[in-house]
């Protein structure tokens, strides 16, 4: 799901993203193996194996948030480090849930797959797929979140017509991947039958879902399209469906094939329009940004280079904090010792407040005294209030 975009509510094009379902009984059994195989091979640079309340709960000194947490449901968080074109880091992660808190009826384990290089994303890279999943037949790792749809299959689209326009529309509405019509013009022989994602780079192919219509299905599946979709096939073509909400420049006419030749020949013009899909802009959907946000914020598989380079990153930080502990302690100590000081002047040393003698305290308190100090503010500067039981003199004396 590698996209050519910078907006936030679209993928970036540094990631490929997966959501299907393991129709085993032993999906973490499967991955394992794989991952063994495949780092004895030098393939894989590493791979760690954790449980999800210990991948939720890491106590390392790598900041976490509620993003980290894998979620109720999850059974196991597999992460897997490489490098594509030699120079490329590549980080994957793979979560595992049990149906029942998926929410499917069908049997199977779901899994979430997110990746990011350190570049826009290649299509002849590495599948991430095939690094946590064996690219084998007899593992069936690749069952679509839309029941009865298989990644590496032509799928035969139900017969039922009520059936065939649900599953249409689960599939645009419900699917992370790419999902392509093929009408057959007449009944093909066995490498006509092939599908024709076999023919596409492996980081794109595991990311195409490939439905196949019958000869006598042609005006159903063009009537089913327009009804739920919006979009026509014609007799012995084929199209690329729209996701819901559309992808920016999607055209249904511009992804619309007139002719494929299903003869077991690289159908270049098919190709050329699903890459040309893959290119677009597409939206993000929220569990997708969850799980994207899993792997950049809840990463525990890290480099000896990453690791020393955090931990001298870690003692600076601690160092700055110390210190402004310590400039605080000070200031703290400074205003301390002021209010000591200050306390010691109040009360003369001797720990207990100043107070005034009893007869200047009984004078304030007169009320005559009171009252005689409001008159004489009235009275002005250059009068002055009587004392107390002195006659004032007459104007004639």
């Amino acid at each position: 799901m590698a996209k050519n975009t910078t907006a936030s509510t679209t993928v970036p094009d540094t990631t490929w993203l997966g959501r299907g379902r393991h129709l085993g009984s032993e999906p973490e059994r499967d991955v394992r193996r794989n991952l063994i195989a495949l780092k004895a091979a030098r393939v894989i640079d590493d791979f760690l194996d954790l449980d999800p309340v210990e991948a939720a709960r890491s106590t390392d000194l790598y900041p976490r948030d509620e993003s980290a947490d894998p979620g109720p449901g999850a059974r196991r968080v597999f992460e897997v480090r490489w490098h594509a074109a030699d120079d490329v880091t590549v980080r994957a992660q793979l979560t595992t849930y049990d149906p029942e808190q998926r929410r499917t009826d069908r049997g199977g384990v779901t899994w979430v797959l997110a990746a990011e290089a350190e570049r826009a994303w290649e299509a002849d890279w590495i599948s991430p797929a095939t690094v946590f999943w064996p690219d084998s037949d007899q593992v069936e790792w690749d069952g679509e979140t839309v029941p009865g749809v298989r990644l590496r299959a032509a799928n035969r689209l139900p017969k039922d017509d009520d059936e065939l326009r649900r599953r249409l529309r689960a599939c645009a509405r419900q699917s992370w991947f790419i999902h392509v019509v093929v009408h057959e013009a007449m009944t093909p022989d066995a490498l006509g039958s092939r599908p024709v994602t076999a023919f596409l780079p492996p980081s794109l192919r595991h990311r195409v879902v490939e439905h196949r219509a019958s000869p006598e299905q042609a005006l159903i599946v063009d009537f089913a399209l327009k009804k739920e979709l919006g979009v026509g096939i014609p007799r012995g073509g084929a199209v690329v469906l729209p996701p819901a909400p559309k992808a920016s420049g999607y055209d249904a006419e511009r992804f619309t094939i007139r002719n494929v030749f299903l003869d077991g020949t690289e159908p270049t013009e098919l190709l050329d329009k699903i890459k040309e899909f893959d290119a677009l802009p597409w939206p993000r959907p929220a569990e997708a940004e969850r799980a994207l946000a899993r792997l950049r914020q809840g990463w525990h598989l890290h480099t000896l280079d990453e690791e020393l380079a955090h931990a001298r990153t870690m003692v600076t930080t601690y160092a700055t904090a110390l210190r402004s502990m310590t400039e605080s302690c000070d200031l703290y100590r400074e205003a301390a010792q002021s209010a000591l000081a200050a306390l010691a002047e109040a009360t003369g040393g001797n720990g207990a407040p100043r107070t005034a003698s009893p007869v200047a305290a009984k004078e304030d308190a007169s009320p005559l005294k009171s009252l005689t100090k409001t008159f004489a503010r009235f009275r002005g500067p250059s009068r002055q209030a009587p004392e107390p039981g002195v006659q004032p003199e007459s104007p004639g004396q």
